[in-house]
């Protein structure tokens, strides 16, 4: 019986070595969404890998856009109390004139576009009269698209070569980390590849922010130390991205304002560097439209400090600031590409002013 001692003894060891290599099998497989850091090199940046499918498929663009348009079309804001209040008054005598441009103001629509809507609203409404409300309003929503200008390419540039990178500025506490992975996520859904560059390393966590937004997406995050050079993080992201041959690098950058000169020189260089590999496609500035003026503020110092393309407005549905998407734009001579209108990762989308309008109406 020694022969089957033996036999029984190799039949454990095997099924010993199998359970060990199912062991090891599940547990990297339970690992397949989380960050791995493999440092490259002493004061490097660390790449981090991320693996696709970790969250639901991203909703499509043009879902989204219906879907932030009924979400803007519930909340209650200052343009559309103006408006609607507009239409539902008896008579348009100068004290229900001078409400309306009160509220329009309140709502950061701006004086200078205040004054014209106004001024076309009195001279259209006072020819067409009250007698039809379905008439007011056709008029009220033409001029508000008017002065949402819909003749503005919003488009995205990112057909002029492999990787597009776009950078992404904005005051901390604007949202623009989440907004970096929101975008990823939008053009994930647009089936693009796409790499982030975590060069906010400014801030805690900022890395470990965007880190997580990668693998909920299912990209790559390239990250470095907190407090290392943001330019050489930049850098090790678009070489990354170059090499990878992606679509698009998104670049999250430092939003600290404590001095203007500090900003434009620590910007400037990352823009500098990143250009010895690719071009900069797009300079995306993320103002919060709860913030009214003073994001206003915040985008005349950014805009001395970079050639800014587009703006991205969150936290709009929350916000009775709707009228800031016309004064900003007005105030830097550039279009609201994207804005955001909640918590969730699609909620953020390509800004339309029909639609934008329809919402704030209740359409």
């Amino acid at each position: 019986m020694e022969w089957y001692n033996w036999a029984l003894l190799v039949v454990a060891l095997l099924a010993t070595v199998i359970a060990v290599l199912l062991l090891r099998r599940a547990l990297r497989g339970g690992k397949g969404g989380a960050a791995a850091l493999q440092p490259e090199a002493e004061g490097a940046a660390r790449r981090i890998e991320a693996q696709p499918g970790v969250e639901t498929v991203p909703e499509p663009p043009a879902s989204r856009l219906t879907r932030l348009r009924r979400r803007l079309a519930s909340h209650d804001n200052g343009l559309s109390r103006a408006l609607l209040g507009l239409l539902s008054s008896e008579s348009l005598d100068a004290a229900a004139w001078d409400d309306f441009e009160t509220t329009l103001i309140a709502a950061d629509l701006g004086v200078g576009p205040t004054t014209e809507l106004v001024a076309a609203l009195r001279t259209k409404l006072g020819v067409e009269g009250l007698k039809g409300k379905d008439a007011a309003a056709a008029i009220l929503t033409d001029e508000l698209v008017r002065l949402a200008d819909p003749t503005l390419d919003r488009k995205l540039d990112l057909d002029g070569g492999k990787p597009a990178v776009v950078l992404m500025v904005g005051v901390n506490g604007t949202g623009k980390t989440t907004t970096v992975g929101k975008l990823a996520r939008l053009l994930v859904a647009e089936g693009k590849t796409v790499l982030l560059g975590a060069a906010d390393t400014f801030r805690a966590a900022a890395a470990e922010q965007l880190t997580t937004w990668g693998d909920r997406v299912g990209v790559q995050t390239v990250s470095g130390a907190e407090g290392a050079d943001p330019a050489s993080v930049a850098y090790q992201a678009v070489q990354a991205g170059v090499a990878q041959g992606v679509d698009v690098v998104l670049i999250d950058t430092a939003g600290r304002l404590h001095t203007k000169a500090g900003l434009m020189d620590e910007l400037g260089k990352v823009k500098r560097v990143i250009e010895k590999q690719a071009r900069v496609a797009e300079t995306l500035l993320v103002l919060d439209a709860t913030t009214g003026q003073n994001g206003l503020t915040q985008a005349r110092v950014f805009a001395e400090v970079v050639d800014v393309s587009g703006i991205v407005l969150t936290k709009l549905d929350g916000s009775a600031k709707g009228g800031i998407v016309v004064q900003v734009q007005r105030e830097l001579g550039v279009p609201v590409k994207l804005v955001g209108l909640g918590e969730g990762p699609d909620d953020l989308a390509p800004f339309d002013p029909a639609g934008f309008v329809a919402g704030v109406l209740g359409e």
